[in-house]
């Protein structure tokens, strides 16, 4: 509340006024009246403000205007009222600190709000589900994730090579963590990043694949076993198809009058999506595999490798297949599929194949990962090998950007 009334500077009192005989003078005279005739001398306005802040504490103020005017004192009065609720009024924020929660409390949200949302691959959301359980929780479970070290990621990696994982799963693991910290930052459950996630540099070791005479004797045990594995190992090897395509694979994709397999679908534990990428292709078929899927055209089911009573075959049925194929042709029983694709792949780069031609009919979404196979094409040597054919010679040598060609004639010069 504002209140504004004169500023009294000194008063006149007349005799018998009861303030005089009492002994008091000036302004403050306690609660006594003066006499009816004396005069107050006045300058300005004295401003009296009676405030209650928001906690209940009551601040009184009495002062003189620096302004002379009573509308500029009442201005003046409502401007210090202000700055005294803005100063002594508010009220202190309560700083709430943020609890983070532990790697293990919080791993649901993250699979949800992250893997989920983004629709990442079946494949891909059980990689996450078996890191965090193998290796993630076991080490940080109980931990807040804003107490997650460079020294504890430190000791987590060593003790991930102790437990002699190769350079890769150590990486998918860390990978994985970084996301998990990425995600958490970013949904402001952590203010920053707890610690810093540098991956291992490791390199790539060259891929394994069957040469031709090793690929054949795999079809020819193969078709001794079973036409179902035989297709299986064509799918692989002459298509380049990944083990969940070749496991997709239905009779409305084989294209016989064309002589083109569509590749559009891909299958991991029951779940059905797109293929790695989110890119279906085409691939023309070769003679002896549009023949197998010729021969063994079936009515059992829509998949074109099926069981006998028509249900669908899954990861394990073509491992179990490999292996017995793998053993009938005298080769290293693994029951790996992939090493089909990486001999798809190398057979056609040792066969002259263009990287580009490579990347579209194996569908690589990086050109980095086609160029693991370059290296096999005799024509990609022999076209490097032929640049020193064209060497410049004798007094051509010049710049180094002669192609061969015999020099212009020297013009003449003019005397």
């Amino acid at each position: 509340m504002v209140k504004l009334r004169p500023y009294v500077v000194a008063v006149n009192h007349v005799t018998g006024c009861p303030r005089l005989e009492s002994g008091q003078g000036g302004r403050n005279q306690g609660r006594r009246r003066c006499a009816p005739g004396c005069e107050r001398m006045t300058e300005g306005w004295e401003v009296d403000l009676a405030l209650r802040l928001p906690d209940g504490t009551p601040i009184r103020e009495r002062v003189k205007a620096p302004v002379s005017s009573k509308s500029a004192a009442l201005r003046w009065a409502q401007d210090r009222e202000a700055i005294i609720l803005a100063q002594r009024g508010r009220q202190p924020k309560k700083t709430e600190t943020k609890k983070a929660p532990t790697l293990t409390s919080f791993k649901p949200r993250f699979l949800e709000g992250h893997v989920k949302a983004n629709r990442l691959k079946p494949s891909t959301a059980s990689t996450y589900e078996m890191i965090f359980r193998v290796h993630l929780e076991p080490a940080f479970g109980a931990l807040r994730i804003d107490a997650i070290s460079d020294e504890l990621v430190q000791r987590l990696k060593g003790d991930l090579v102790e437990n002699e994982r190769n350079s890769k799963t150590i990486n998918n693991v860390l990978t994985a963590l970084s996301v998990m910290l990425k995600r958490a930052t970013d949904w402001k459950v952590i203010d920053a990043m707890p610690c810093r996630i540098k991956l291992l540099k490791y390199e790539r070791t060259e891929v394994s694949f069957y040469d031709f005479a090793d690929y054949e004797k795999l079809l020819q045990g193969a078709a001794a076993l079973d036409v179902r594995i035989e297709l299986l190992a064509l799918l692989g090897g002459d298509a380049g198809l990944r083990r969940g395509e070749a496991i997709a694979v239905e009779w409305s994709d084989v294209d016989q009058k064309r002589s083109v397999l569509h590749v559009q679908r891909s299958e991991w534990d029951g779940h059905v999506t797109t293929p790695k990428g989110g890119r279906s292709r085409r691939v023309p078929m070769t003679a002896r595999l549009a023949a197998a899927l010729k021969a063994h055209r079936h009515l059992r089911g829509s998949r074109v490798l099926c069981q006998e009573n028509g249900d669908s075959i899954g990861r394990q049925a073509v491992h179990e297949w490999m292996e017995k194929a793998q053993r009938r042709a005298g080769l290293k029983v693994t029951g790996a599929y992939h090493i089909l694709r990486h001999t798809f792949c190398s057979h056609l780069a040792m066969q002259g194949a263009t990287a580009k031609a490579i990347q579209e009919l194996a569908g690589h979404q990086d050109l980095g990962t086609t160029q693991r196979y370059i290296h096999l094409s005799p024509a990609h040597k022999d076209a490097a090998i032929r640049l020193l054919d064209r060497r410049p010679t004798g007094e051509s040598v010049g710049d180094g950007l002669e192609t061969g060609s015999e020099p212009e004639a020297k013009s003449r010069e003019v005397p």
